[in-house]
């Protein structure tokens, strides 16, 4: 090893470096060896041919920060999970397929969004409206509005239970324009969608409002007069029919017969 940096210092000596720098604390600066010249530089012996310096290393200067790589985490859009073993994520699930359907095309373009449902999935008991209106197509959730607010007062002053304990849903899931009865098509298009609801909830009552939602639910031709104050089946489901609470407020007389509609209800629930 001594005779390693002997031969490197003589060649050092022979290009001319008289001094070594030291290295400093704030970095470390290389000198070249050809940029100092010695003033009397020792002659090459005859015949011995050129030296060759080593090839100068590149010079750091202190005062130059090295920047250092760090890796940056790939981030990429966020996907939904789906509870899938529970029917809280299975509504959730179907409820965002419903929110991508354009099989209505005049309802997708004219939507502000789709009006899936809301409430318990674990529920025996499911309210089944029509469509949803201009104040449930603006917020998202179906019976928001004057209707809304008079079918949440016949859950909670009538039945004595609170709107979060029951699921409310519609026939279709988009709003016509104008608050039009739907299409047969329209309803034919929504119909997987409410037999997918009620697949996962699994409801042991419905409570049809109005006759569009009862005709649909029951393929019936009967008016709604017809089809309210008795007990219906639809796969092993118990189904009572009663006015839709915007008839009500339209009606008021009519309340009379939706109170013994839904104390019927009561009965059937174990209620009374």
């Amino acid at each position: 090893m001594h005779e390693g940096i002997t031969d490197y210092l003589e060649i050092m000596r022979l290009a001319g470096v008289s001094e070594l720098k030291k290295p400093s604390g704030r970095g470390v600066t290389v000198v070249k060896p050809s940029a100092v010249a010695s003033p009397h530089p020792d002659p090459l012996p005859k015949g011995e041919g050129t030296v060759v310096s080593p090839a100068p290393a590149p010079v750091v200067s202190a005062s130059v920060s090295v920047p250092v790589s760090v890796p940056v985490p790939i981030t990429s859009a966020p996907v939904r999970e789906y509870q899938l073993n529970t029917k809280a994520g299975q509504l959730q699930c179907l409820a965002d397929e419903v929110a991508q359907c354009t099989r209505c095309k005049d309802l997708a373009a004219s939507r502000t969004q789709t009006v899936f449902g809301v409430g318990n999935p674990d529920s025996p008991l499911v309210f089944l409206g029509e469509a949803p209106g201009a104040d449930e197509d603006k917020k998202g959730e179906p019976f928001v509005g004057r209707a809304g607010q008079l079918l949440t007062d016949i859950i909670t002053k009538g039945m004595k239970l609170r709107r979060e304990d029951v699921y409310i849903c519609n026939i279709l899931r988009c709003r016509p324009p104008g608050n039009r009865n739907p299409m047969p098509d329209e309803a034919a298009h929504c119909r997987p969608f409410l037999d997918r609801t009620l697949e996962i909830i699994k409801p042991k009552f419905i409570c049809c409002l109005g006759a569009v939602a009862a005709k649909n639910l029951l393929a019936s031709e009967k008016t709604i007069g017809a089809l309210r104050g008795k007990v219906w089946e639809y796969n092993e489901i118990k189904v009572i029919c009663t006015y839709h609470p915007a008839y009500l407020l339209r009606n008021p007389a009519a309340k009379k017969d939706t109170w013994g509609d839904i104390q019927l209800l009561m009965q059937e629930m174990g209620l009374m």
